[in-house]
């Protein structure tokens, strides 16, 4: 469906598109609503509203930019000073751009801020405490797969590297 988070932002570019889609959502990105944009436009009549694409379909189609996390970064750091931003993306980003852009207004869509959990999982913290276990000759948190798992998944890994450079 291309109304899912994740699906896209219209039918039509749905229907041109060659993405294999799964119904996997963002905790984060799925709290943000249209209320929310409405608020803050109420709030600041010339806020811009920026958003992950991973935000349901309603609130990308009301939002007045939608990018990835290095896209919002950019259009944050390019805009004018004085401009607002209202931003539905994870807050730390949000805060980090706050900090790095005091001459802007940018503030999260969410007044409740509700971090990603899945996120603070890789906090520098506790890649040390991985390390450090490697180190004593503990595997922490080891993952096991299946051998063609395995395979697909390294296969899939190398792909997505050489799509990079």
């Amino acid at each position: 469906s291309p109304f899912k988070s994740l699906g896209g932002h219209t039918p039509d570019q749905i229907r041109r598109s060659k993405v294999i889609l799964w119904e996997g959502h963002c905790s984060v990105h799925t709290r943000f609503s249209v209320k929310q944009i409405e608020a803050a436009r109420q709030q600041y009549p010339d806020v811009n509203i920026l958003v992950h694409p991973e935000c349901t379909n309603e609130v990308v189609t009301s939002a007045d930019f939608v990018g990835s996390t290095e896209f919002i970064a950019s259009k944050v750091r390019e805009a004018p000073p004085g401009s607002k931003w209202a931003i539905g993306t994870e807050i730390n980003l949000v805060n980090r751009l706050a900090q790095e852009n005091p001459d802007k207004t940018v503030f999260c869509l969410d007044p409740i801020v509700c971090p990603c959990a899945t996120m603070y999982r890789i906090h520098p913290a506790y890649l040390l405490w991985v390390l450090e276990g490697l180190m004593a000759g503990l595997a922490i948190n080891r993952i096991k797969v299946e051998v063609d798992v395995a395979a697909e998944a390294r296969a899939a890994l190398r792909r997505m590297l050489e799509n990079a450079r």
